[in-house]
């Protein structure tokens, strides 16, 4: 299983202390105290821009984790509450459909509907400039490929994404879709792109400093090294896998012989 992008916001944090905070936070695996931070700023101007990453960091929970559903839940409550507008309401339809997308997918519960119809009602509410627009592609491009078992639909939308995702300068999405459109060369045995791109996905993580994610950009750079290369990899991401207490969750199984579904 592949991990999943959220919002770029916090990504680095730039000129912005709570940002930085947020992302020392985040790329450590700690999202309780990242969301944490955002909670004092949602009832003030801007608060639904902090209830969706709120809501994003505790989704980013359940997914690496398996654990923290109700609270995603309630906070995803909060910022469909506190929306103000289309950009407010598509962003927190957005994060609904990536709740559902990660429960069907780590086998929680049956929500591929719900992951369909709310990434569909993300795209009638947002902008064609949005910000959250590339986030939106790569999300339905997930659902097409490992909801849908559609890869022909899923390829283009990660294309837009990624696109999208360079025009806004959001590297960290850019390592998602890299690492994603990698897998699908990879699946239609194009092993020298596949390569490419599983390599510029873990330099853009190691360049950012994005800890939790660099394991499985690890592991998926060796699904396309030969020997000794690929045990290599996959030792320098079992390393980093237990570091970090054992997340993401779904990525031991591909540390080992068996291999988990792809997300």
């Amino acid at each position: 299983m592949a991990d999943t992008a959220m919002s770029g916001a916090g990504t680095t944090g730039g000129d912005d202390p709570l940002q930085r905070a947020i992302w020392r936070l985040r790329s450590r695996g700690c999202w309780t105290d990242a969301a944490a931070l955002l909670t004092p700023h949602i009832g003030k101007a801007g608060g639904a821009g902090a209830a969706v990453q709120r809501t994003a960091l505790l989704v980013e929970r359940c997914l690496f984790t398996g654990q923290g559903w109700a609270e995603a839940e309630d906070a995803l409550r909060v910022a469909e509450a506190v929306s103000q507008d289309d950009d407010d309401r598509g962003a927190a339809a957005c994060e609904r459909g990536q709740l559902a997308y990660a429960a069907t997918v780590l086998g929680v519960r049956d929500r591929a509907d719900e992951a369909r119809s709310a990434l569909g009602r993300a795209a009638a509410l947002l902008s064609p400039d949005s910000r959250t627009r590339p986030l939106l592609d790569f999300r339905r491009g997930l659902v097409a490929e490992h909801l849908a078992d559609a890869p022909q639909s899923a390829r283009p939308a990660y294309h837009r994404a990624h696109a999208g995702a360079e025009a806004h300068g959001d590297t960290l999405l850019q390592s998602f879709t890299l690492r994603h459109l990698a897998a699908l060369a990879l699946r239609d045995g194009e092993v020298a792109e596949a390569r490419k791109g599983f390599a510029e996905s873990l330099r853009i993580r190691e360049d950012l400093g994005f800890l939790i994610g660099t394991a499985p950009a690890l592991a998926a750079l060796a699904e396309a090294e030969p020997e000794p290369e690929a045990s290599r990899l996959r030792a320098e991401a079992r390393r980093l896998f237990h570091l970090l207490g054992g997340i993401p969750t779904w990525l031991a199984d591909q540390l080992h012989p068996t291999t988990s579904p792809a997300a």
